[in-house]
């Protein structure tokens, strides 16, 4: 395996074989975007490679300046960069993540992008395929972080007797709360901010459908008590800091963004130290190769069996 097949540098992580970035930070030549989430799908890019989903997510948030060229491939298709053969897996991440797979002269190099194993039935379950090269993200790679039961987290919601303020990011994230709500509190009611309603038609789209839920109204809102959980994006949920007659809550695997709230509700989309782990046992790699995050502990956890390098 070639050390320089992937680099580095301020665009991101640049593939030197195929002259190509994985989910650069600043607009190139030739992209290959793993999903939607503004920090990996950065608009102005010329040549973008992506899934559909992520696609039509990237131009309802970007408009005329989404990408010059899209070439949309679907999980499982194979198709060729300069060379470099690639095919799409599922990341189970949100709508249209994807993991990449690179083969190159015989080696494979498997980029997960946001990774998730927990289920999530609005989007398609994460896909495996054994690898070389992991190229894992570390957002949550510390032995001490261990992601809760979902059920049981958002069961919480079922005791609270007040109005909620959800807050959550409008894509991904909101789109799994509405679908949790639904199958394990149906008693609840749920509006939505009116910024969250293009991406959930969007994902009705391509036929995953969260559940029930309506666009937000004051007026129900201002009912106490009436068991109406309001789904809104972060800037929306920080300027409602001084909300009467409703709970505030931050649906999240962070715990910073849990403080200062009424309650905890820590629901994540990404992978957890055993997730991590699990992942590599899976994959079986000879190396692993780690960004966005903290690649240390996985260093330390692997330092007599495998090779690690970190490359943030």
């Amino acid at each position: 395996m070639s050390p320089d097949f992937l680099q580095f540098n301020e665009y991101g992580l640049y593939c030197l074989a195929g002259d190509f970035y994985l989910d650069p930070s600043k607009p190139v030549k030739n992209a290959v975007i793993s999903h939607a989430h503004a920090d990996h799908a950065v608009a102005g890019n010329t040549n973008v490679w992506c899934t559909p989903e992520t696609a039509a997510i990237m131009r309802h948030r970007y408009k005329k300046n989404a990408g010059a060229n899209f070439n949309e491939r679907n999980y499982g298709d194979e198709f060729m960069i300069n060379g470099v053969r690639i095919r799409f897996l599922s990341a189970g991440h949100m709508l249209g993540s994807a993991q990449v797979l690179m083969t190159y002269q015989g080696t494979k190099y498997l980029y997960t992008g946001d990774l998730k194993l927990q289920a999530d039935k609005t989007c398609v379950p994460v896909e495996w395929e054994t690898a070389d090269v992991l190229i894992t993200e570390t957002t949550f790679a510390h032995p001490e972080v261990k992601h809760p039961d979902v059920t049981s987290e958002i069961g919480k919601l079922r005791e609270i007797k007040y109005n909620i303020l959800l807050g959550a990011y409008a894509l991904g994230k909101s789109q799994r709360l509405i679908n949790l709500i639904n199958e394990h509190v149906p008693e609840k009611k749920i509006l939505v901010h009116h910024s969250i309603l293009p991406i959930n038609k969007i994902y009705e789209s391509f036929n995953f459908h969260p559940g029930v839920y309506q666009p937000y109204d004051r007026k129900l809102m201002k009912a106490a008590n009436e068991g109406y959980i309001y789904i809104v994006p972060p800037l929306t949920f920080n300027s409602y800091f001084r909300a009467v007659n409703v709970l505030r809550i931050f649906a999240s695997g962070w715990k910073s963004l849990q403080q200062r709230n009424d309650a905890e509700l820590f629901i994540s989309d990404h992978v957890d130290w055993d997730d991590i782990l699990d992942t590599v046992e899976t994959v079986r790699p000879t190396e692993i190769w780690t960004l966005h995050g903290n690649g240390n502990f996985l260093r330390e956890h692997y330092a007599n069996s495998l090779q690690v390098k970190i490359l943030n």
